[in-house]
């Protein structure tokens, strides 16, 4: 954690200079509609998210992870994006054995986000493509998985918006779909609010249903805080999940 936290506080000290730049894609279950220039960079780190589960069994689960994501424009409307979690923590119990504690890295994913013709300020939309294209320590891997997702964000006044996401996935003879609703308000010209929604329906698995919340601060121009959460809707769903990070812009 340490390593992390010393560049990061680097990053704060950098003076601001931004005009209106991209809107970052964490926090929350979808991502947004802008797309990074072309020449431009966006940091955007886990400062960690923290997982808790019980399942049926009473199997209880917990879990640390700090992930990383890159933007970077190709293009007017195109962006490419890398993705991983660099390090991750696990501890499983139950009644009758002892704890098991696991640590290592997750995949690492390349992604193309392209923002759709047509947006306009009020309405937009943009497709995701992704591949991992590298895989982590095996008790924190999914395998080679492919998805594509859209999100398609709409304005609803001054300080309003709503968002739907969805994705489908799938790879090592497993298929996923997942959909999110969201709504946002800009409380200030710095602060904003959001609640989501999200239903992820595996082939052969139970369907999983969370709601949440989160905040996101803009400390500087080019410097985005946030906090959020994502609570389990039934047995079958993660119990929480809490997350907070940082995100940072260079052009």
């Amino acid at each position: 954690m340490r390593r992390l936290l010393i560049p990061c506080l680097w990053l704060l000290a950098m003076p601001a200079l931004a005009d209106e730049l991209p809107a970052f894609d964490r926090p929350g279950l979808g991502f947004g509609t802008d797309t990074v220039p072309r020449g431009a960079l966006a940091v955007e780190v886990g400062l960690p998210t923290w997982q808790r589960d019980r399942d049926r069994d009473g199997v209880r689960t917990r879990s640390l992870a700090g992930d990383v994501l890159l933007r970077t424009g190709l293009s007017e409307h195109l962006e490419l994006q890398v993705s991983t979690t660099p390090w991750q923590r696990q501890s499983v119990r139950s009644a009758d054995l002892p704890a098991q504690r696991q640590h290592g890295s997750g995949d690492t994913q390349l992604a193309v986000k392209w923002a759709g013709p047509g947006s306009t300020e009020r309405t937009a939309w943009a497709l995701l493509a992704s591949a991992v294209v590298a895989r982590g320590d095996a008790d924190f891997s999914d395998g080679r998985q492919y998805a594509l997702a859209l999100s398609v964000e709409q304005a609803l006044g001054e300080r309003w918006s709503a968002a739907l996401y969805a994705s489908h996935q799938r790879g090592d003879g497993e298929r996923s779909t997942t959909w999110s609703p969201s709504l946002s308000q800009a409380a200030t010209d710095r602060l904003s609010l959001f609640v989501e929604a999200g239903l992820t329906h595996s082939r052969g698995a139970p369907d999983q249903r969370v709601a949440g919340a989160g905040i996101t601060w803009m400390l500087r121009p080019r410097v985005q805080l946030d906090a959020s959460f994502d609570a389990g809707l039934d047995a079958d769903s993660p119990d929480l999940q809490v997350g907070t990070g940082l995100a940072v812009y260079f052009d």
